[in-house]
């Protein structure tokens, strides 16, 4: 048997600690290693609004208190986060936890319809929300039943609804002696076998799922990456959003374990951006392949200096080789790692260590992380030695405890040896480094957020010219991937661009702004097999080769999102 396992120490891991006692209560917390003045903290780029890690603790202690003596939480209850970045996220998140409540992130781009779906899908109790998504969370509220009394703002002020203000107010009013208890693991668990985040993902196919990480699965992680971060490492930009498994590990977590000051930026623009890396100095920049790629050519950033950044961190997506080279070319004062995974991996299964920040190691998706082990199984069933190329497997603590209510989906991605079953083809070098060479799964990655091809295609299923339909991801310059539909119509109605454009336009009224079609083909056949499974290699070689291609039509809108 071919096992690549970590050549890191392995990580001393704690089974009989929550959570928010292994951040705030244990030896591992900075608030029992370091005074209470040079405790770092959240802090928002924008306002300079700032909470340090007692703050957490403290309001984090005072909401959960609130949430379970007036608004009856119970433990194991799901709360829903929908919010853009705010310093008040993590400090919601961490009074779920407090309280033995699961926590659901949810992408504040999500419509009614979509965010109905992850209150349902999550069996949501509690929603906390921030006045600009509120609209959206009113209305997905009630559609999956939930009282308005259990919606909350994470800040700022809208009538008729509880703030996490007021919350702390009134979990502060039971007085010191009064706070509920923090919650604990029940007799005979340990923290890998309860449940703390929801956290939505495709899977490596089909509709969107629930991932149910456990407590151990994101203290593992936080161990993992601690291992070999520098310890220089103390000012962190939250550019990236704090649902996706990045944001709740490297921007939520980490940070804490390492006592490094967070930056949130709430929205995202270059120019805001760029100014905050100057302003707070910013030495290691955690980012995402399509800022990476405005990085280099967006000539706005040439108004800045940017000479004291020493590294640029990647992940969510691949980064293609010349985006690679031009970043070593405009900042060659710099290195560069990236981290390979999932959220089904709770982030992830290889990291770059310190020694393999220069740019040669930069096309890897880094080294086994520290008590992972790591299989690549060919296509004929043998496991794979150096070099050979097969589907990456992979286990550890850090692997999750499969899909809520899903045992289908968690039997085809967790095998019954405790193996993650990627989707991903790849392989491993003779320095035990990793190259991921091909997608096997059907999953589409739109700046690194999943997009399931089943999800469009049902949609465009429903449309009345639509007889068959098959999505697929092709590949583009800033976001790596966009979806494009093929598809066959229905007798009698004629391919051209009118019927391409509605069907564009449908699915940008019905889906969020990353799921929406790049292109249409339209063709006289959707290839499957015997079994009705569509044959999406062969629309790949076709769309590679370019030959037979049937009337296409482009969103000239979608080329920059």
């Amino acid at each position: 048997m071919v096992i690549f396992k970590s050549r890191q120490p392995p990580i001393d891991l704690p089974t009989e600690l929550t959570d928010w006692d292994w951040l705030f209560n244990s030896k591992y917390s900075p608030i029992n290693k370091f005074p209470p003045n040079e405790l770092n903290g959240f802090q928002n780029a924008v306002t300079k609004e700032r909470v340090n890690w007692l703050d957490v603790k403290k309001y984090s202690t005072y909401i959960s208190t609130a949430l379970v003596k007036r608004y009856g939480l119970h433990e194991g209850e799901t709360i829903s986060l929908f919010s853009q970045n705010t310093v008040w996220y993590p400090v919601a998140m961490f009074a779920g936890l407090r309280a033995g409540a699961k926590i659901s992130g949810a992408s504040p781009a999500y419509n009614v319809e979509e965010m109905a779906f992850a209150l349902k899908t999550a069996d949501a109790k509690f929603l906390m929300t921030t006045p600009g998504s509120m609209e959206v969370a009113s209305k997905s509220a009630e559609a999956a039943g939930l009282p308005k009394s259990n919606v909350f703002l994470l800040e700022g002020e809208v009538p008729g609804y509880t703030t996490v203000q007021e919350l702390i107010k009134i979990g502060q009013s039971y007085g010191e002696q009064g706070q509920t208890p923090a919650f604990k693991l029940p007799p005979g668990k340990k923290n890998k076998d309860v449940c703390g985040f929801l956290s939505f993902s495709s899977g490596t196919t089909g509709l969107p799922k629930a991932v149910m990480i456990s407590h151990q699965n994101v203290i593992a992680q936080c161990l993992q990456i601690e291992q070999i971060t520098p310890n220089a490492h103390k000012k962190i930009m939250a550019v990236l959003p704090l649902f996706h498994i990045t944001g709740l590990v490297h921007q939520m977590h980490i940070p804490i374990l390492l006592n490094a000051e967070v930056i949130m930026l709430p929205q995202f623009t270059m120019e805001g951006m760029l100014e905050i890396v100057v302003e707070y100095q910013l030495g290691e920049l955690l980012l995402v392949p399509p800022i990476l790629i405005r990085l280099v050519r967006d000539p706005i950033v040439d108004k800045y200096d940017l000479s004291h950044v020493t590294r640029f961190s990647s992940g969510a997506a691949p980064l293609s080789e010349e985006i690679i080279q031009l970043l070593q070319k405009k900042f060659p004062h710099t290195g560069f790692k990236q981290g390979y995974g999932m959220t089904e991996s709770c982030s992830c299964i290889t990291a770059h260590p310190p020694e393999k920040y220069a740019y040669k190691y930069a096309h890897s998706g880094g080294a086994v992380c520290a008590s992972t082990e790591v299989k690549i199984l060919k296509e004929d069933g043998t496991e794979g030695d150096v070099g050979e190329v097969g589907e990456v497997l992979a286990r550890g603590p850090q692997v999750v405890m499969g899909y809520l209510n899903n045992e289908k989906a968690t039997r085809d991605t967790f095998d019954k040896d405790g193996f993650l079953h990627t989707g991903d083809q790849g392989l491993i070098d003779e320095e035990g480094m990793i190259h991921i060479t091909d997608r096997i799964k059907e999953l589409i990655k739109v700046k690194g957020i999943g997009v399931a091809p089943a999800e469009l295609e049902d949609l465009l299923l429903g449309h009345d010219k639509v007889e068959d339909v098959a999505v697929m991801g092709i590949l583009d310059d800033y976001s790596g991937e966009l979806p494009k539909a093929f598809v066959k119509l229905k007798d009698g109605v004629h391919a051209d661009t009118t019927v391409g454009r509605e069907l564009i336009a449908f699915v940008k009224e019905k889906k969020v702004r990353h799921k929406w079609v790049k292109e249409i083909e339209f063709i006289p056949e959707i290839p499957k097999s015997a079994s009705g499974k569509i044959l999406r290699r062969v629309l790949r070689d076709k769309e590679k080769s370019g030959e037979d291609r049937g009337v296409v039509v482009k969103d000239e809108a979608r080329a920059k999102l």
